[in-house]
């Protein structure tokens, strides 16, 4: 890989696999719905879960975190060798594509789903520390309150703190820095697209998860017309 041409080509290869809808197209396969035009109107796995119920939640889970795991784990693969000092660089790259894409699909008018699940599957590679804390986290606010938003947030946080300390003494080394950048970076994108959750959290508006069941709350954005 001596071509800035071939980063770019694997940013973009990465970026198209991130951005395939899985969970629209599930929706539309299983009951010929469109489901931005339901529950929250967002297109991820916890939406189709409370729509379509657990077992079609667990596959856009799945499918959203393997398309984020796939790309960083083969492209980086395919273009320069695991002993090369780009590779963990490359990895970050393509992570990072995956992730936007998921969050910002092309097909869909750059409005996609909040990014946890395919971040999941970027960080079983780059960050295995990280992604212990976040599914700790995770799993015991779910327990404790049953709220999706407020754990995948939590679990973000827990995410950047891990990393952090697992990169000490020196976080932003030669050999360090892409992932140090990428566990701050990721986590707090995940936030900011998580802000209308936010909002209605600290209303006290923020529902406890249920699947198939409907949502008591407005959606958490304008649902779109079916594309």
């Amino acid at each position: 890989m001596d071509s800035p041409l071939a980063e770019i080509a694997a940013f973009a290869g990465a970026y198209f696999v991130g951005s395939i809808p899985f969970g629209l197209l599930i929706a539309r396969v299983v009951r010929r719905i469109d489901i931005r035009q339901h529950g929250s109107g967002n297109i991820g796995a916890t939406n189709v879960g409370r729509v379509l119920g657990a077992r079609w939640g667990m596959a856009c889970l799945v499918l959203d975190a393997l398309k984020g795991l796939l790309p960083v784990w083969l492209i980086p693969l395919a273009l320069v060798a695991p002993t090369d000092e780009r590779f963990l660089s490359l990895r970050v790259l393509v992570g990072v594509a995956t992730i936007v894409g998921h969050m910002f699909p092309c097909w869909l008018g750059f409005r996609g789903g909040k990014g946890v699940a395919t971040s999941l599957g970027v960080v079983l590679l780059l960050g295995p520390v990280g992604s212990l804390a976040a599914f700790v986290t995770f799993a015991l606010s779910m327990v404790i309150w049953r709220i999706v938003s407020l754990s995948s947030i939590l679990g973000s946080i827990a995410f950047a703190v891990a990393q952090m300390i697992s990169l000490q003494p020196d976080p932003f080394g030669v050999t360090t820095w892409p992932v140090a950048a990428f566990s701050l970076a990721v986590p707090a994108l995940i936030v900011v697209r998580h802000w209308s959750n936010i909002r209605r959290l600290l209303r006290g508006e923020e529902a406890q998860f249920r699947f198939g069941r409907k949502e008591t709350q407005p959606p958490a954005e304008e649902p779109q017309k079916p594309a």
